[in-house]
């Protein structure tokens, strides 16, 4: 009898997991647009859809017209009902950010990174404080935050203790996730970043519609998120994607990982800005920090700025052809500040510099593409950790039972998903 119950109650919560996921990716849908999509029974719908509305995590979003029938009635995960606070520990800051279940940013800060590998302490430190202050800002109930997603570097253990591996940054084992739990009651989850930028840009930017994608980060450090058939690709421990740290030149540069002739060498900011202060007779880009001084290098007109960053190009095309030949995607998502950056200025020459290294067949069944989420898209995909959480349990949060929604905030004209922010 209590298999059966259980049995029963699981099946419920799956369906009403099904219907929350496609209002939340898809809407506002009507319950008939529901019943279409899902193969539920309109009863079914109507049933389950009724349910998440007493609980407050639905609600009616207005009427569309029906071919010769009554208005159907539009329904949206309610924004209101929770908030999620996602974290980018990035190379030279942290950053954080508080939104509600719309998506929509309302509060934000940051913390700068002076040391090339920074102590696991002080970073919690500067979490802590983000999540306590974005949570002030936007005056909103700690017990109404369903979670702290934060995304990191290098190679993350989804354990209990979130144990990280990040060789660029010095750190072996470091027990992230515990220690970000022993100092807040809010639920923290953790990821590595180019996962979270995948899951952002696969849910509301560039991969949206695509079944088999890479998204591909370049910031300070080189990653990538490889979805396989709408799946992301971990590997046996979560390891997969360390795209930065394929060799491109054999006995090449140094990379901060200790290997030589890695990609993130050539492309990431930290390897182009020191290749051209070499080129430039140890003369660095001005600029007060990394992202300013690699804005003022592609602002350059010099010959040597010329030469240093159409060798980041062909290398990039190189590393990007890499990704064509070995997973076959549809789209190639060029994401990260510092791929936003050449992007946005050597779009068409990196394409062109793909298709010379990659194989033909699969080269043109491959679209290049920006990230249309903007350089906050990483943070963006780290507070949907917590968000996928809701969404397989079918909108009951970690206490278990539904609660009653809280009052929204006055909220701010919101930005389209796909705008870059």
């Amino acid at each position: 009898m209590d298999a059966r119950r259980t049995t029963v109650r699981d099946m419920r919560r799956a369906n009403r997991s099904v219907l929350l996921t496609r209002i939340w990716l898809d809407g506002p849908l009507s319950r008939y647009e529901l019943g279409q999509s899902t193969a539920l029974s309109l009863a079914s719908v109507s049933n389950l859809v009724g349910e998440m509305i007493d609980e407050g995590v639905v609600e009616e979003a207005g009427l569309v017209e029906s071919d010769g029938g009554r208005p159907r009635v539009l329904l949206r995960v309610a924004p209101g009902y929770g908030y999620l606070v996602g974290a980018d520990v990035g190379e030279t800051r942290v950053q954080v950010e508080l939104f509600d279940l719309a998506m929509t940013a309302l509060a934000k800060a940051e913390y700068p990174i002076a040391a090339a590998e920074p102590d696991p302490d002080d970073v919690v430190a500067s979490l802590l404080h983000g999540l306590h202050a974005v949570v002030d800002q936007a005056g909103v109930d700690p017990a109404a935050v369903l979670g702290f997603g934060v995304a990191v570097s290098g190679t993350v253990e989804r354990t209990a203790d979130g144990v990280v591996y990040a060789q660029t940054l010095g750190w072996d084992g470091v027990p992230l996730g515990a220690m970000l739990r022993a100092g807040t009651d809010i639920p923290v989850h953790l990821d590595n970043g180019a996962k979270t930028l995948g899951q952002a840009e696969m849910w509301f930017g560039a991969g949206r519609g695509a079944r088999h994608a890479v998204i591909a980060l370049v910031g300070s450090g080189v990653g990538a998120c490889v979805v396989a058939d709408g799946v992301g690709y971990r590997g046996a421990h979560s390891s997969a994607g360390e795209w930065g740290h394929t060799t491109i030149v054999y006995g090449g540069r140094r990379c901060r990982c200790g290997n030589l002739g890695c990609l993130e060498a050539y492309v990431g900011a930290e390897g182009v800005l020191d290749r051209f202060r070499q080129a430039n007779r140890g003369r660095p880009a001005a600029g007060g920090d990394e992202e300013s001084a690699f804005g003022e290098l592609l602002r350059s007109s010099t010959r040597t700025a010329g030469k240093v960053l159409d060798e980041t190009v062909g290398y990039l095309g190189a590393g990007v052809a890499t990704l064509v030949n070995l997973f076959n995607p549809e789209r190639v998502v060029l994401g990260g500040w510092a791929g936003l950056a050449l992007g946005g200025r050597y779009l068409p020459q990196i394409r062109e510099a793909t298709a010379r290294h990659a194989l033909r067949q699969p080269y043109a069944q491959t679209s290049i593409e920006l990230c249309q989420l903007g350089p906050d898209a990483v943070a963006m995909g780290a507070a949907t950790l917590p968000m996928a959480r809701l969404l397989r349990d079918g909108g009951v949060p970690r206490g278990g039972a539904p609660r009653v929604a809280a009052t929204p905030l006055p909220r701010p004209a919101r930005r389209p998903r796909s705008q870059a922010r």
